[in-house]
């Protein structure tokens, strides 16, 4: 286990391989740790890291740091402590948030992202997510197979404070609007199979701008990295195989990652 402290808290995270920086946030339902298998894949050209947001996994517990913006500013701390610049973000559900919070006020130092399963409004979040309890998310969203249970093991230590602050943060808050006229490279991939995240309708895709693309991983849910885990990897390698700055739209022009991973 690694961990730093950063004004006064508590992060907890864990790093694999060497090469340009890349940074995996979490969901509202688990840890670091189902990253472990991407991290690994990635690890091979990439320096991963992954971390806990405050009040999930083993990083500390502060209600006056739930909220969007203050999860967003534990990413550009850690970021500054690691001596990282140019960063690669991947960010899933309220990982994928918290990415584009932080997209937002530093945009000159994210190469490029992938948002999986990101809700664009509140209404695209199921009511479910904000009354059922974790072990309850857990097996609605992840069932009971080996896989799922060993990657969300820690997903009962998330504080439910954590998860209803940043759920409310969404309220009145245009994800979409903020940053589409940034140009940073963007990435949403979306499990067609989700019961928790809807995914955006197609007059919203219709209008993503040339930086923008979005991707179904066919039969995959919630967790995509979970559920299909080459088929993820797959279209994750992809995308940071891209030269800088080039359009994720590119990769409809490599249809062949998807005949190797059926």
């Amino acid at each position: 286990m690694s961990a730093i402290i950063l004004d006064g808290s508590m992060v907890h995270y864990e790093a694999l391989g060497r090469g340009r920086p890349i940074v995996f946030l979490h969901d509202w339902v688990g840890s670091w740790r189902y990253w472990v298998n991407a991290m690994q894949v990635a690890s091979t050209s990439f320096r991963a890291y992954a971390l806990d947001l405050f009040g999930f996994g083993d990083t500390s517990r502060d209600p006056l740091r739930y909220s969007l913006d203050k999860q967003s500013e534990l990413v550009n701390r850690f970021l500054q402590e690691m001596g990282i610049g140019k960063v690669a973000l991947v960010g899933h559900g309220l990982g994928a948030l918290v990415g584009f919070s932080y997209l937002k006020q530093f945009p000159t130092t994210v190469d490029r992202m992938m948002a999986i399963n990101c809700p664009l409004e509140y209404d695209s979040i199921n009511s479910r997510m904000r009354t059922a309890t974790m072990p309850e998310l857990v097996e609605w969203l992840a069932g009971r197979t080996p896989e799922a249970t060993s990657a969300l093991s820690d997903a009962a230590k998330a504080d439910p404070q954590a998860v209803s602050a940043s759920m409310a943060a969404l309220q009145g808050n245009n994800v979409f609007a903020g940053i589409r006229d940034l140009g940073v490279p963007c990435l949403f991939a979306y499990g067609p199979e989700d019961p928790a995240i809807s995914m955006p309708t197609q007059d919203r895709t219709d209008s993503f701008p040339m930086h923008m693309h979005q991707v179904n991983l066919d039969g995959s849910g919630h967790f995509p990295m979970v559920d299909n885990p080459v088929q993820f990897n797959r279209l994750m390698t992809d995308f940071l195989a891209l030269d800088s700055g080039a359009s994720p739209r590119d990769l409809q022009l490599k249809e062949e990652w998807k005949r190797r991973v059926r």
